[in-house]
């Protein structure tokens, strides 16, 4: 998985597997694209107004946890 930011679009994209062809994307809302490869399987989802969507929960920080241990990591978000 991958999360990537581009703050000059201030567009996330959260890649779950390798792109590949065919990849056909399901709009959920204005600012929420999923994208869908040709097995079915979820390959990304799209977040627009990104900063905001992003620091809905956890403020100024991507959390990742791993529940199996009980480990959190935080990465810093970019200034909105």
């Amino acid at each position: 998985m991958r999360l990537s930011y581009d703050p000059k679009r201030n567009i996330a994209y959260i890649r779950l597997r390798a792109s590949s062809p065919g990849v056909d994307t399901i709009r959920l809302g204005d600012e929420v694209a999923i994208d869908i490869g040709a097995d079915g399987a979820v390959a990304g989802i799209e977040l627009l107004n990104a900063n905001e969507q992003l620091r809905a929960t956890d403020g100024d920080s991507f959390v990742l946890e791993d529940e199996s241990i009980g480990r959190l990591s935080r990465l810093p978000l970019p200034a909105a």
